[in-house]
């Protein structure tokens, strides 16, 4: 065992049985003659060593004398109960001890001479302050309580962790103030109590060494090994952040301490009602491991590998318990289950449902690889511990669901932290209604005054491309099936094959035209219902079968039809998307420290966002109209660097995209509303609908007398409709282009008019997008790898 002596004290420790001496005495003077003489006896034995009285500070002395401490301690340490108490001569808060029991003994011969022999969770600063806590109980009879409970963790000969609490005896001790010591007022007692953290002001009150201890302290343990264990259990199962939640090992540990088994292992698995099926916790999912699911996520409740073995677990919530799995094996009809414990070398376990509530949340899982070392008698203390793993599976539910709900929110039905105040505020009006009921009308959100700020950067030609691909892929689709038509044997349906190779020619010159919008099923239907039965019940040459194998290899499982040209555009498309978001995105984390401001960005054959600036959307924060130009500036600047992104990915994208960009310049304030049933904001109020119907035909229109779009690949268009915003505009364009963002030549037209819109005007404008030579090479499969 090594012995843990703390370097700082602000006691002078002398070790003295002067009160023992004292009190044997007082024995040797009395008229009982058998105590009397013993008393005589043992002082005569002490008699020609003062240090027992005046002082030992010499631990060479305590061992040389050992058998006459011994004696000297008879009465505190009974021969007949040395085998049941856990005893020993010691100074408090120290790790030095000596004349232990027997049963102290055995204890730390069992421990091994490699243990440590520490109080849990005690340092250098809580053995300070509690040494001058005991001053100031002692001499200065200040009523505090400072002795909270202290544990040593020793392990047994099996290698299990007991836990035994700490129990001292101050009775024969002195504290006496040397010279050094500080003579302390009351203002100085009270500043003390009210600083238990600040180690310098004690020691500046309590110097080192400037109280002398003068005696000895009886410690005595008590096995509180199963308490201390839950008590653990309980403090590892509350902790609130999942990184944080004790590993599989550290759980294990407490369970071994409670059922004192240590080959023992502990598993868990989850119990999900909807569904009916048992899996495993996602929260632990690389912590807790599990023996019934073993490789799998997860299983249904109603799967054979349970059996009717799992019945009382299932319906009356009642432990399964198997004492020998051989023995089960024979004699149970569930082998599979036998035999699934087998192969991870389980011979005994023990499976509990945790319930509340009357509903089953999960199993908890112990198993032992020795026989008979879990059984039904010991089966009985997990009512001991079953309460706090119901509160954590519970608490686990919950937190799960929560999590739930927000990436539903974050997924599907965004609610923009911008905005979030407002209705966490209506929420919470909901909770403080007197009686909140269903009927309860929630107010409206509507965010008045603020103005709009809408981009976009689109595919060009998205549509085109798409049905180019669709005709690609259904031509190379009726090439293979002709293919293997021409090389089929003759035989009594040749008249058959003919009329289907008439129709799969026809179909295939029908691609040549324009795509209608029907093209596609139908041809889809006729392959199915014509041609896939003759190829699946009709035998050919071996160079034929395998033509069929691999044309029937090539088909999309969800269409029944190739997709590989549209595979290429829609990756294309979604590398493209996944890409601009993500720059948008992360600027936008930027944007919000202009000034905070609702956002929300749509991916549809591009990407869009919508931005709303005003007071109204932070109450709290002045609002000036230059955080509107700035904001401006700022969703310029952003567009540019989207435009980039992408020309640096054209080159490695498995179907070449052209991009165009827009700014819709809006100057009025406008209102926007949440729409309850579609679960987002919209613009309010018919005067403010000519922003909307702009921003859905602006990107189509043409230049007014032309049939020349607005938008053109590598530019920028700004729209707008007023000269301010044109100035305004024409200066960020003129900051851009003196920083090499963006080219020189400016384009400045008038935009046809739309429907009940007329008078808009447009400033085009190139981005710089000449790549440096040293720009590192993307490859379609890096791209790949990201999506993915």
């Amino acid at each position: 065992m090594n012995t843990h002596l703390y370097n700082e004290s602000p006691f002078k420790t002398i070790i003295s049985f002067h009160k023992l001496i004292e009190s044997f005495e007082e024995i040797a003077l009395s008229d009982v003659d058998y105590r009397s003489n013993y008393a005589k006896a043992v002082l005569q034995q002490i008699a020609p060593l003062p240090e027992f009285r005046t002082g030992i500070e010499d631990y060479d002395f305590i061992q040389k004398n050992e058998t006459l401490i011994k004696h000297l301690l008879s009465d505190l340490f009974p021969t007949a109960l040395t085998n049941n108490e856990i005893k020993a001569v010691t100074i408090p808060f120290q790790n030095l001890t000596f004349n232990f029991s027997e049963r102290f003994k055995k204890i730390l011969n069992n421990a091994g001479t490699e243990f440590d022999m520490e109080i849990r969770d005690f340092d250098d600063h809580q053995f300070y302050i509690n040494n001058c806590c005991l001053i100031l109980a002692s001499y200065y009879n200040q009523k505090i309580d400072f002795n909270k409970p202290f544990f040593y963790d020793i392990p047994d000969e099996n290698g299990v962790i007991k836990h035994y609490r700490i129990l001292y005896n101050a009775d024969f001790i002195e504290i006496i103030p040397s010279e050094n010591a500080i003579n302390l007022t009351q203002d100085d007692l009270d500043l003390l109590i009210d600083n238990y953290t600040d180690i310098d002001l004690w020691k500046s009150k309590f110097p080192v060494g400037s109280w002398i201890l003068k005696g000895f302290g009886i410690v005595t343990l008590f096995d509180a090994t199963t308490e201390s264990a839950i008590s653990n259990l309980k403090s590892n199962l509350l902790k609130p952040d999942s990184k944080t939640v004790a590993s599989n090992d550290v759980i294990a540990n407490i369970f071994r301490s409670i059922f004192k088994i240590p080959a023992l292992k502990v598993g868990f698995i989850i119990y999900n009602s909807e569904e009916d099926k048992f899996i495993r916790p996602i929260k632990f999912d690389n912590q807790i491991q599990s023996f019934l699911l073993s490789a799998d996520q997860e299983i249904d409740c109603s799967n054979a590998f349970f059996g009717c073995s799992f019945e009382n677990l299932l319906t009356n919530k009642e432990p399964f318990v198997i004492s020998n799995v051989k023995k089960f094996i024979q004699k149970s009809e569930n082998k599979k289950l036998g035999e699934h414990l087998l192969q991870q070398n389980i011979q005994s376990c023990v499976f509990a449902p945790i319930i509340k509530e009357g509903n089953l949340l999960g199993i908890v899982e112990l198993v032992s690889e020795n026989s008979r070392d879990l059984n039904s008698v010991n089966a009985t203390k997990l009512e001991l511990v079953l309460p706090y793993l119901t509160d954590t599976i519970d608490r686990y539910n919950t937190d799960m669901q929560h999590q739930i709900e927000a990436i539903i929110q974050r997924e599907y039905t965004t609610i923009h932290p911008s905005v979030y105040w407002k209705f966490k505020k209506e929420s919470q009006n909901y909770f403080q209604n007197t009686h909140p009921t269903k009927d309860y009308i929630f107010k409206e959100i509507v965010f008045k005054n603020v103005f709009p700020l809408y981009g976009q950067i689109d595919i060009k030609g998205s549509s085109e491309h798409r049905n180019e691909t669709v005709k690609k892929d259904l031509k190379n689709q009726l090439t293979m099936l002709l293919e293997i038509f021409e090389n089929q044997k003759p035989n009594s349906n040749l008249v058959l094959l003919e009329q289907r190779k008439f129709e799969l020619e026809s179909l295939r010159d029908e691609l040549d035209h324009p795509l209608k919008a029907d093209t596609e099923q139908h041809i889809q239907h006729y392959i199915e219902d014509e041609i896939h039965p003759i190829l699946k019940n009709t035998k050919d040459n071996a160079q034929n079968e395998e033509l069929e194998q691999l044309y029937f290899k090539s088909l999309d499982e969800k269409t029944g039809l190739f997709y590989q040209e549209r595979k290429k555009f829609d990756n294309a498309m979604s590398i493209i998307n996944k890409k601009l978001a993500t720059v948008l995105d992360k600027k936008q984390l930027d944007a919000q420290q202009i000034y905070p401001h609702y956002y929300e960005r749509f991916k549809t054959d591009g990407v869009e966002h919508n931005l709303y600036i005003g007071s109204s959307i932070a109450p709290t924060k002045p609002f000036d109209i230059m955080y509107l130009h700035n904001l401006r500036l700022w969703q310029l600047q952003t567009l540019c660097e989207m435009e980039l992104e992408h020309h640096q990915l054209k080159a490695s994208l498995p179907y070449e995209l052209d991009v165009t960009s827009l700014i819709l310049v809006f100057s009025q304030p406008l209102s926007i509303r949440f729409r309850m049933d579609e679960k987002r904001f919209d613009v309010d109020g018919t005067y403010n609908a000519r922003y909307e119907v702009v921003k859905k035909r602006i990107d189509k229109a043409n230049i007014k007398g032309s049939k020349e779009r607005i938008t053109e690949k590598e530019k920028i268009t700004i729209v707008y409709s007023q000269n301010s915003e044109e100035a305004e505009y024409l200066k960020y364009i003129k900051y851009l282009q003196h920083k090499k963002i963006l080219e020189p030549a400016i384009e400045q037209f008038e935009v046809e008019d739309l429907q009940g819109v007329s008078g808009l005007r447009a400033i085009r404008v190139k981005v710089i997008n000449n790549t440096p030579s040293t720009a590192k090479k993307i490859t379609y499969q890096d791209l790949l790898d990201e999506l993915n």
